[in-house]
């Protein structure tokens, strides 16, 4: 009989917070607001908690456990993950982070031009002595034309490409299951605190709307952030939220950035 050697006792009295697998790219399928679903490859991490007393973890055992739930990827899977994780594992705490392009197909404001669209979005769960984390996560690529730079110049004003980051925790309801909160519903407060979404075609005339709708509608860093928390406080279905938004500066050689926790924290901000 091989020799277990993970379950060899350790002596040391040190207990640790995360051990696992990360950087496994597996197929996964992702429900969007339509109630449909599409195919995308994620990249994962799984880890648990392991005790003190224990020399280290069955590490084929993540392998099997993402093998046996990843056709669909749900809040009430994930929950299924973690708790096969646990049990298997035999661990207080088990953490699944996934993340993976989702895609949308986008039209063109004016001619109605379509082409797909990829966001950098994903989840984050958690379990830890029964309780149930879960947060959704989703990196916006947009437009800001900056207020300053209109406000004191002749003709014209910079601009550039900004990313808006949002994690939102939903609401869970009394079945334990969180509220249906969807990837559209974040990119969509994304877009509109900026001063223009990007597209993935744009005719012409496409691009003298967008133009001239983002120089109507100039932010800073802090507008946009500003900008998506009245959004998303507003929702029932959100319990607490981050949000950043960071600006790639066309005419530095540095990038500027806002952020917020939802509820105030505190901070000298709030």
């Amino acid at each position: 009989m091989l020799a277990d050697v993970q379950n060899w006792p350790d002596a040391r009295g040190i207990g640790l917070d995360e051990v696992g697998i990360r950087g496994v790219r597996y197929p996964v399928s992702i429900f969007d607001a339509g109630q449909g679903k599409q195919d995308t490859v994620a990249t994962v991490s799984l880890s648990v908690s392991l005790p003190p007393e224990q020399k280290g973890s069955h590490l084929s055992r993540f392998m099997e456990i993402l093998d046996a739930f990843a056709g669909e990827l749900t809040p009430g899977t994930i929950a299924g993950v973690l708790r096969a994780l646990q049990e298997r594992l035999e661990s207080q705490a088990a953490r699944l982070q996934m993340s993976f392009p989702y895609f949308l197909r986008r039209r063109a404001p004016v001619s109605g031009a379509s082409a797909v669209i990829d966001y950098d979005c994903g989840f984050i769960a958690s379990v830890r002595r029964g309780e149930f984390s879960f947060l959704i996560t989703a990196r916006v690529p947009v437009t800001s034309v900056c207020p300053c730079s209109k406000a004191i110049s002749d003709y014209g004003a910079h601009n550039q490409r900004s990313y808006i980051s949002i994690g939102a925790e939903p609401n869970v309801g009394a079945n334990g299951v969180p509220a249906p909160v969807w990837m559209e519903d974040l990119i969509e407060a994304a877009e509109a605190a900026a001063s223009s979404p990007v597209f993935p075609l744009l005719k012409r005339a496409d691009e003298r709307h967008v133009t001239m709708n983002g120089y109507d509608h100039p932010v800073f860093v802090e507008d946009m952030v500003r900008g998506v928390t009245e959004r998303l406080r507003a929702d029932p279905r959100i319990a607490r939220f981050t949000v950043e938004a960071a600006s790639d500066e066309s005419i530095h050689n540095h990038d500027a950035f806002a952020r917020l926790a939802w509820p105030p924290n505190g901070s000298d901000g709030q």
